[in-house]
């Protein structure tokens, strides 16, 4: 059977954390894949020119239900569908052990990758239902399953986000929108400055395969996770491990 070019044709994509690292990545495959990109960033000042320009690109704090919700509108008045969402906005927060983390930065990396993905499912997920068609896409991590030492308020929130896509697939098994999460590990993106090189080396030595994810990868994974291939599978979390992940 032939592969298809452009599985994605005429298909709308919404995001988030779009305009750098993975969510750039993401987008740009979803781009050459045929899609819509509409690229959601709180800081579009900060990121580097696109030599891809999406479809639609905002500044959006997903972190603010009434922007998000703002968003969703403006996204179906210009496209007048949301076919995909990716989940991919998120911060590292500091290397600390818990006793000594402070809390204003554990609100912090909470709002962002655990409260900002139900705002954006919150938004989006009934237009998809009422569509009966969607994918939801949620960028985890490996420490969402397993918890790693010095970063237990990313642990929380993608732990908690792994949590959120098991029900909200659950709820959603008989609607034709699929809901499904990625874990990968440490990748290469800029996240790697929030962390000490020890916490990074220490990181690296617990893959396999010696190496860091890279941003592609990822971007490939949500590719199939989003795509017409991927039509039976919900309230799944498909690890990028290099071989860590074993269960």
């Amino acid at each position: 059977m032939p592969v298809d070019p452009a599985p994605l044709a005429g298909r709308v994509a919404i995001v988030t954390g779009g305009a750098r690292g993975i969510g750039r990545a993401i987008a740009a495959r979803f781009a050459q894949a045929g899609a819509r990109v509409v690229e959601w960033d709180r800081d579009l000042l900060a990121a580097p020119p696109a030599t891809d320009p999406p479809a639609m690109r905002r500044a959006v704090d997903i972190t603010d239900l009434a922007a998000v919700e703002q968003a969703t509108a403006e996204v179906l008045a210009v496209f007048g569908r949301i076919d995909i969402l990716v989940n991919n906005a998120g911060v590292n927060g500091p290397s600390l052990p818990l006793w000594e983390y402070p809390a204003q930065d554990w609100a912090r990396v909470l709002a962002v990758d655990l409260t900002g993905v139900f705002h954006c499912c919150r938004a989006v997920v009934p237009h998809m239902r009422a569509n009966r068609s969607g994918r939801v896409v949620t960028i985890a991590s490996i420490a969402g399953k397993e918890g790693n030492p010095l970063n237990s308020a990313y642990s929380a929130a993608k732990h908690g986000a792994i949590g959120l896509t098991k029900s909200l697939a659950a709820e959603l098994a008989d609607s034709g929108v699929l809901v499904n999460a990625i874990a990968p590990v440490i990748t290469e993106t800029e996240l790697l400055l929030e962390m000490t090189p020890d916490y990074i080396a220490g990181r690296k030595a617990r893959i396999p395969m010696g190496r860091f994810c890279t941003a592609e990868e990822i971007a490939e994974m949500a590719l199939f996770v989003a795509g017409p291939g991927c039509s039976f599978t919900t309230g799944f979390v498909f690890d990028i491990s290099g071989g860590r992940a074993t269960y």
